[in-house]
């Protein structure tokens, strides 16, 4: 669009054009949001670190640190590392359109990074070997079609589609039995993966309410029923402790 001046008159095709980007702008203005964080409260059980034995060239591996045991990752303040949230319901029943970007799972010092990741359905999943060595990617899937994918020094990388949604699919490594990675796939974008900070946000919301869950690979799931009233930012937040034994 050109630019419009204050000097002379205003033509009336300026006037449709300021009025058409001000209309443009008004749905983001009016979006609400659900914020929150996930944290663990009680004793912090130690996660020990992953025995790579049985593979010598990955124990051999240099690395900033060791990798330990990431069925629970916390952060400061015990903030959860590797929770999914994402709406349940509440959200609008249409079609929506994937990013054509990537998400990408890499394998890299012998561990699946990111340990837990989203993506929507039929958006571009990059598999990506970083450790040049043999590596197995097996997928265990209820919806989608598995797949056993073996990537050696010769294959670096490869890309795969799921067509339709599933919460959650496991990957596994059938060289490295330690290798374990959840992605779900999703039919919309309002969905989130906490880091070690704990937090996630779900954006872009229409007033409404909704059903928000958050699932952990050990500790199952939590779920809130949260109302967007208009372009609000709602806080909600998550705890998960130390199952009781029965």
């Amino acid at each position: 669009m050109r630019k419009v001046t204050l000097e002379g008159p205003i033509r009336i095709c300026d006037c449709l054009a300021i009025l058409a980007l001000m209309l443009m702008t008004i749905p983001s203005l009016l979006a609400g949001e659900i914020t929150g964080t996930v944290k663990w409260q009680g004793k912090v059980p130690e996660m020990k670190p992953i025995s790579m034995a049985a593979d010598e060239d990955c124990q051999k591996m240099d690395r900033d640190e060791i990798p330990r045991n990431e069925s629970l990752v916390l952060g400061t303040d015990q903030h959860m590392a590797n929770v999914f949230v994402r709406l349940k319901s509440g959200f609008a029943e249409k079609v929506y359109v994937p990013p054509r970007e990537p998400v990408v799972l890499d394998q890299k010092g012998c561990v699946y990074i990111p340990h837990v990741l989203g993506l929507m359905v039929d958006q571009p999943l990059k598999i990506r070997n970083s450790d040049g060595m043999l590596h197995n990617v097996k997928t265990r899937s209820r919806k989608n079609r598995p797949f056993n994918l073996g990537m050696t020094k010769n294959k670096l990388e490869t890309t795969r589609t799921f067509t339709k949604a599933e919460h959650m699919i496991t990957f596994k490594c059938n060289v490295h039995s330690w290798m374990t990675a959840y992605i779900g796939v999703i039919s919309h974008p309002f969905f989130d993966v906490t880091e070690r900070d704990g937090k996630f946000s779900i954006t872009g919301l229409d007033p409404g309410t909704y059903e928000l869950e958050a699932w952990h690979e050990r500790l199952g799931t939590q779920t809130r029923t949260v109302t967007i009233a208009g372009d609000e930012s709602v806080q909600v937040d998550f705890t998960y402790t130390r199952p009781q034994k029965k």
